[in-house]
């Protein structure tokens, strides 16, 4: 699993809206912008002409990298035969050692995001995580010590904290 290519679908659309905002909305505005702005003279001094092109830039970049990447993606959808084990975009909520509760839906690099909880499968937790079921116990090396934790639920759709 290690440095796999995987995302979930949801994952994928975000990356292919992202590409299609940027190619189709962003980059002609900031192409019409810095047009307009070269229109206007002198460019060593023209702050909207030298911001416009960096931007430009940082656009045909990200539109690359985009391009390249969702080339490389493998689209996984929750199978079935997977209901009960921790696999590739699963939610699952776990109980450590002190009864505390945590969700975290396992993603790929491309989208995890701390802020919801979605752990990249990449990550220890998840990779502890993989192939077991409801309450089962996992252990995850930390910096502090190794941590302990007890599956309590598993779901491919999203489950509540």
């Amino acid at each position: 699993m290690k440095g796999a290519n995987y995302i979930t679908r949801e994952g994928y659309l975000t990356l292919e809206c992202e590409l299609k905002y940027l190619w189709k909305e962003e980059r002609p505005k900031v192409t019409q912008a810095v047009s307009d702005a070269a229109a206007l003279g002198d460019r060593s001094e023209n702050a909207e002409y030298i911001y416009g092109k960096r931007r430009l830039r940082e656009i045909d970049r990200r539109v690359r990298f985009l391009t390249k990447r969702l080339e490389s993606l493998t689209i996984v959808d929750p199978d079935p035969r997977q209901e009960g084990k921790v696999f590739f975009g699963a939610w699952v909520k776990l109980e450590d050692e002190n009864g505390n509760l945590q969700v975290y839906r396992i993603v790929g690099a491309d989208e995890f995001d701390p802020k919801k909880n979605w752990i990249s499968i990449n990550s220890p937790v998840a990779r502890a995580l993989i192939g077991h079921k409801v309450d089962d116990e996992i252990s995850v090396m930390t910096p502090n010590g190794t941590a302990f934790y007890y599956i309590t639920a598993i779901s491919y759709k999203s489950l509540d904290v």
